[in-house]
């Protein structure tokens, strides 16, 4: 029987690839845009395609009311953003927030909003995007201050969760996709998207509520935090 799935950020990069691998073999995915009406190749695939713009808390809100009380088994929180902040120098306040408020802040405030369609779907699993730059142990060059310290915050952000909600049945994991080719990774990255989402899924399938507040590599090892 399929699972439904709602895949933030999917008209490019990893979320494009979740939801091409998730349509195609039959799973019904909820895929959500800034601009639905211009999503571009994610039109094609056989899904819904819903607007929401992480940014802005009030689109975010409209979740709640256009889940409908529908059953949510997967919310895959993907969309995220980078940050070419190298150096002390290079920082600002609206960057840092920019980047916290997309790739810390949106994650957490979705899944509140799909929270009642969560509490009705089978698996209960929330899946959020974050990066092994998230890593304070692994963090010896320094770099990268918003986009760093915006997944430090989504996994410690996670873990609260997964205490909170784990009680109920709810798995809450943070994943490391890997170095990939898309927008944010570069062209010069190693793993290609379909790749990733490939094992990313594979992980996905197998999360068990065991699995609760773990921060996972692509290949299913254990990240230290």
């Amino acid at each position: 029987m399929a699972s439904t799935f709602l895949v933030t950020g999917a008209t490019r990069g990893l979320g494009l690839e979740f939801a091409r691998q998730l349509s195609q073999r039959g799973e019904d995915v909820l895929a959500t845009a800034r601009d639905p009406k211009n999503a571009g190749e994610l039109t094609t695939f056989r899904l819904a395609i819903g607007g929401l713009d992480v940014s802005d808390p009030i689109s975010i809100e409209g979740l709640t009311e256009a889940m409908a009380d529908r059953p949510l088994d997967v919310l895959i929180n993907n969309a995220g953003v980078g940050s070419h902040t190298k150096s002390i120098a290079d920082c600002t306040a609206d960057e840092l927030q920019r980047v916290f408020m997309v790739n810390s802040v949106a994650p957490l405030l979705v899944a509140k909003a799909v929270l009642p369609s969560l509490r009705l779907g089978k698996r209960k699993l929330i899946v959020s995007v974050s990066s092994q730059l998230a890593s304070i142990t692994n963090n010896n060059g320094g770099s990268s201050y918003a986009y760093r310290a915006s997944k430090t915050a989504l996994n410690q952000l996670n873990r609260s969760l997964a205490n909170e909600l784990g009680p109920e049945g709810f798995t809450c994991v943070v994943v490391h996709p890997g170095w990939v080719r898309t927008d944010m990774g570069g062209p010069g990255a190693p793993i290609l998207p379909a790749d990733s989402v490939k094992m990313l899924l594979k992980l996905i399938d197998g999360l068990t509520p065991s699995d609760n507040g773990k921060f996972f590599n692509n290949d299913g090892t254990i990240l230290p935090w």
